[in-house]
Parts: structure tokens; C-alpha cells; sequence
């Protein structure tokens, strides 16, 4: 009997270890035997089938790679399968055990039957494993999106909810003058629970700005005309304000009047200003520029310090990525400020890029349509 087979006719079987291990793990406490058992039926179906389907080496080298081409139109079992175990409580590690466990219950069941294998039968459990496989990435893949997406949803919340109450701070701090005379400490003090209230303002923008993007939202742009150079001082005095050591220089010609959205334009630059500031060298000067080149305008923030490694250029504008740490580096913030900046530039028509290496240091290039 070929393996295919042995799964179809032992179905019984293996399902019902498959819902008695399914049971041990823990969300399996409050849940029924038709959320234990899922979709291993249709699991197994699709085992049987890929253990049957014809095959080239090439197509086996591609699998391999995690390359399957899809051909159904709607979700696959196993990713059906993976929803619902996340909905349910499990964990990625709880729901790969399931394969795991699946994978060895089918081969010693069916060694029982084989004493000795053929090279058929060895072929058979070579594309058993590959079905295996297949339906754990697929799984893998979806219980991933489903993680992220919940993740997503958290911070959008999150952000919503902490927006309110960081308003209140902020205007608190600019009424109390306001309300009679205050010393020189308690302005001190005020202005340092302002800068840290607008520090808290713009994390919490961040985090909806990323909860809009997950979700397919482009950025709202409100464009109007403006002139460059008075937003890029401004965004300069901010982050000085901010970093009173830091040294910066700014590059911009008086005369480039742009239509953009100042709002958004200015949390783009304040980003790059605000990487450059914490993994730059701190006695060197970095650099605000802008230039025009024919229909676009190229605004540069460049700086010396150690250099991105290669590695991280791949993913340095991905969310929640932050550069290697050093003794000279310290940092709070999420790892929002270039794929904010990212998806700024985008909305805008534009794209950034960067450049690093020990001669030139660190230039982050923002091409924008003028």
C-alpha cells in the first residue's frame, strides 16, 4: 500500500491522535473536539494528494526554497488552520508541534506496516516530508500575518488612546504662565515636561502612522505652498532644543518654494535629524542640505560615526528596525523614525536612500518631485 493511501484509509486514526495531542497543549482547555480536530482532514487530504501529484527535480528544488506556486484561489487548509489557532490562543511554537506531532505519528503508524521499505516507499516519504512541510510553512506564513496584524492593532489603539492625555499634559504646561508668576526652576521644569510631552506626542504619531500603513492606508497628505528654507531652520532649532550639544548645519537656499505637506515634510526631516544626532560622532557637524535637479528637489542629511553595516541597509527602513548599538549610542525610541520618513517620502511621490562607509560617513538622500 502506498503511503498516500495508508493516510487516506487511516484517517480515523490519526486524527484522533492528532486531537488527543492538540488536547495537552494549553488553550485546549476550553475548547471543543471540532476546534481540536480543525482542518486535519483536509490536512491530510493535501498530504495525499502532493505525495501522489507528478514531479520534476525542478520543481523539487523550487519547493524546497519555499517556493510552491499556489494553485488554489482561496486559503489553504493549513492557513485556515493557522487563523484559527491564533484566534484560539495557541502560540507559534504550539501550533509547529502540531506538525511535529503529525509528522510522527503518520511514519510510525505506517512503519508498522512496512518492516522493510522500497524504494518506492522511500520516494513516497521523501514527498511526505515535502507535504509536511509545505503545509507548515503555509501555516508559519499566516500565523505570522495574523501576529503582526493583532500587533498592529495594538499600537493603532494604543496610540489612539494615549493621544488624549498627552494633550492634556501639553497644555497644561503652556497655560500655568499663564495662571501667575513662576520661578526660574519651575520654568525649567515645565519646559523639560513640554520636551517630553512632545516627545511622547511623536511617538504616539508614529505609532499611528504605522498602524495606517499595515493596513494599506497611504499617509493623509495636506499640501499648500511653502518655502523650504524657513521649515528646515525650524525643524534645525527643534532638534537643537532637543540636543543643545549637537552640531548642525544647515544648507538650504532661500529661494525653493515647494508644494508639499509642511506638517509631514517637517516629521521627515526632524527623523533624519534625530538618526543622525544619536549615531553620529559627536564632535562632528551634521548636515541639512537641499538642492534642486531638474524636476525634483534632493534633501540631504548626512553625518560621521561608525557606518551602517551592509546588512542593515536591507532592512533600515523596515518598522522596528533600530541600527547596532555601540558604547556611544543610547536610544529609547521603537525603531519608527526612517520607516516613518520612509512612507513619507513615498506619499509624496519620492523615495530616500542612503549611503554608508568610513570616507563619506552616513548620507540619508530624500528625492522628492518639486
Amino acid at each position: 500500500m502506498r503511503l498516500s493511501d495508508f493516510i487516506r484509509q487511516n484517517r480515523a486514526e490519526i486524527s484522533r491522535e492528532w486531537e488527543a495531542f492538540a488536547r495537552s497543549l494549553g488553550p485546549a482547555a476550553n475548547m471543543t473536539d471540532i476546534q481540536l480536530i480543525d482542518h486535519i482532514d483536509d490536512i491530510l487530504d493535501f498530504i495525499a494528494a502532493d505525495i501522489e501529484s507528478a514531479q520534476t527535480k525542478s520543481e523539487q528544488k523550487v519547493k524546497s526554497h519555499g517556493l510552491k506556486p499556489d494553485i488554489l484561489t482561496g486559503d489553504t487548509a493549513a492557513q485556515t488552520h493557522a487563523a484559527l489557532r491564533h484566534t484560539d490562543g495557541f502560540d507559534i511554537i504550539e501550533m509547529v508541534s502540531e506538525y511535529r506531532a503529525l509528522r510522527a505519528t503518520i511514519c510510525h503508524l505506517w512503519a508498522e506496516t512496512k518492516p522493510v521499505l522500497t524504494r518506492e516507499d522511500a520516494a513516497d516519504l521523501e514527498r511526505f516530508h515535502e507535504a509536511i512541510d509545505q503545509a507548515l510553512a503555509e501555516s508559519v506564513v499566516r500565523f505570522t500575518e495574523k501576529v503582526e496584524k493583532a500587533k498592529i492593532l495594538l499600537l493603532g489603539v494604543l496610540g489612539h488612546d494615549i493621544r488624549s492625555p498627552v494633550g492634556a499634559v501639553q497644555m497644561a504646561t503652556s497655560l500655568m504662565p499663564e495662571f501667575g508668576p513662576v520661578n526660574a526652576r519651575q520654568v525649567k521644569l515645565l519646559e523639560n515636561i513640554k520636551i517630553s510631552a512632545d516627545r511622547i506626542q511623536q511617538i504616539v504619531n508614529d505609532l499611528l502612522d504605522l498602524a495606517k500603513s499595515a493596513t494599506g492606508q497611504s499617509l493623509p497628505l495636506r499640501k499648500k505652498r511653502f518655502t523650504l528654507s524657513s521649515l528646515c531652520h525650524q525643524i534645525v532649532d527643534e532638534t537643537r532644543l532637543r540636543h543643545p550639544t549637537s552640531l548642525i548645519e544647515v544648507r538650504v537656499p532661500e529661494d525653493i518654494e515647494v508644494c508639499w505637506d509642511e506638517i509631514r515634510l517637517g516629521q521627515l526631516i526632524a527623523n533624519l535629524l534625530s538618526n543622525a544626532v544619536q549615531y553620529g560622532q559627536a564632535d562632528t557637524p551634521i548636515i541639512l542640505s537641499v538642492l534642486t535637479d531638474r524636476d525634483e528637489v534632493v534633501l540631504t542629511v548626512s553625518n560621521h560615526g561608525a557606518p551602517i553595516p551592509h546588512a542593515h541597509l536591507e532592512t533600515i527602513f523596515k518598522s522596528f528596525s533600530r541600527g547596532p548599538r555601540s558604547a556611544e549610542t543610547t536610544t529609547s525610541n521603537l525603531g519608527l523614525g526612517l520607516f516613518i520618513a520612509n512612507e513619507i517620502a513615498s506619499a509624496h511621490g519620492g523615495a530616500i536612500t542612503v549611503v554608508s562607509n568610513h570616507s563619506d560617513g552616513t548620507i540619508f538622500s530624500v528625492r522628492l518631485p518639486a
